[in-house]
């Protein structure tokens, strides 16, 4: 079976980038925590994959910085940096540029679904054998695992993070002549309330890097419970 090359496509975590939605409720530095624990679990990942792997900064700037995450590691890892425009357009372009260069089968993730194992991704690996493409969708309607045997139809024009991108990008695939399979529905970390989903669902979970972000989560949970705690209390005296 020929192995798929592993594709990260990431961020590199910094105060206001990224995480927007967590930081409009929980402020920007929480959230640029939660941003670093997330991508750790990814690497986490990242570094027991047999086969190749590609680490995508968005930023072109961060090349140095995605290849020091590697550096000691026996993985085979190219840099290959995001170039402009959407999502959608990013994709296409790495996906060109890797195809390009001998990568046939990629299977890209992203940082943010701490749900993914390696289990995972073999089964994906495998099941490209079988289907052009494997989609594992997400509880908000959107994907947290894209892989392909053959280059991406046009992806500029997707609803991205929005709840109707799993299913519109299964049927542009689909439209494109490719056959899709599906894994189980899994879950990412966008909102508030998927830390305390992500608590529950990673509860056993004994992976280092998941230890420390449920660890994370439930700091934060308890933090924001007990805030609201006080404001109650204190709106009650005035009642």
């Amino acid at each position: 079976m020929t192995q798929a090359a592993l594709v990260l496509v990431c961020k590199r975590p910094a105060p206001g980038v990224g995480k927007q939605r967590l930081a409009a409720r929980l402020g920007q530095a929480i959230a640029y925590q939660i941003a670093e624990a997330l991508l750790a679990c990814a690497l986490e990942d990242v570094s027991t994959w047999p086969g190749r792997v590609v680490i995508a900064p968005a930023d072109a700037q961060d090349c140095a910085w995605a290849a020091d995450l590697f550096k000691l590691a026996q993985t085979e890892v190219h840099v290959l940096p995001q170039t402009g425009g959407n999502l959608g357009q990013r994709l296409n372009a790495l996906d060109q540029t890797l195809r390009a260069n001998s990568f046939n089968q990629l299977i890209y993730i992203g940082s943010d679904a701490p749900d993914i194992g390696l289990a995972d991704l073999t089964t994906v690996s495998r099941m490209l054998s079988d289907f052009d493409n494997v989609l594992k969708p997400t509880m908000d309607g959107g994907v947290s695992i894209m892989a392909s045997r053959k280059p991406w139809p046009d992806l500029a024009g997707l609803p991205w993070s929005t709840s109707r991108l799993g299913d519109r990008l299964s049927m542009l695939c689909q439209q494109s002549g490719h056959s899709v399979a599906r894994l189980p529905e899994g879950f990412d970390v966008d909102e508030i309330e998927d830390l305390s989903y992500l608590v529950v669902k990673l509860a056993q979970d004994q992976r280092p890097a998941r230890r420390s972000l449920c660890k994370l989560a439930l700091q934060v949970i308890q933090q924001k419970t007990s805030k609201q705690k006080v404001m109650m209390q204190t709106e009650s005296r005035y009642v």
